[in-house]
């Protein structure tokens, strides 16, 4: 199970290296400008999408500081999973927790920059999952704000969906 959580990582880093290669040539007036709808420029969406990996890793090393006793994802986990993959899937818009929200996105900022602090985050979750403990790989760790537990490549999964919701709205931003 490690090694399928770490696996599942590389690929969702594949996609945001995608991703950020197709951004690379742009400059950073296109990535900064916000859209006319007054969303979220490219650049804010990227670091909305590093707020929220880098939240939930410190979230589970908070949580596995105290040496907690995990469940089993179950049915529930599974469910809740599904609903969130629907969820995000859908053109229905949603408040981004205020954690990862608008007041924690920076106005402006580099590509390059923002380059650099997403590749820390991805590489701090390869190694967390390189290091895993082996009876940590088929427990509900990971707590999303509203779909609650589930397992590791249920948080991957939504991190990925998450991450294609977002690339298009990175993608419309600089259209």
């Amino acid at each position: 199970m490690k090694e399928k959580s770490l696996t599942a990582y590389t690929r969702y880093t594949e996609n945001v290296e995608r991703l950020l290669n197709e951004l690379a040539p742009l400059g950073d007036d296109l990535l900064n400008r916000r859209p006319a709808d007054q969303g979220w420029s490219a650049i804010q969406t990227l670091h909305h999408l590093i707020l929220v990996e880098e939240n939930s890793l410190a979230y589970i090393r908070k949580k596995l500081s105290f040496n907690p006793k995990l469940e089993k994802p179950g049915l529930g986990s599974w469910v809740r999973s599904l609903l969130l993959y629907l969820s995000l899937r859908s053109p229905i818009r949603f408040k981004a927790p205020k954690a990862a929200g608008y007041e924690r996105l920076p106005v402006t900022a580099t590509f390059t920059e923002t380059k650099a602090q997403w590749q820390k985050i991805r590489n701090e979750w390869i190694n967390f999952f390189e290091k895993m403990p082996a009876e940590l790989a088929g427990k509900a760790a990971y707590k999303h704000p509203r779909a609650g537990r589930m397992s590791w490549l249920q948080m991957i999964d939504f991190f990925n969906t998450h991450f294609e919701r977002h690339r298009k709205q990175a993608l419309k931003a600089i259209s």
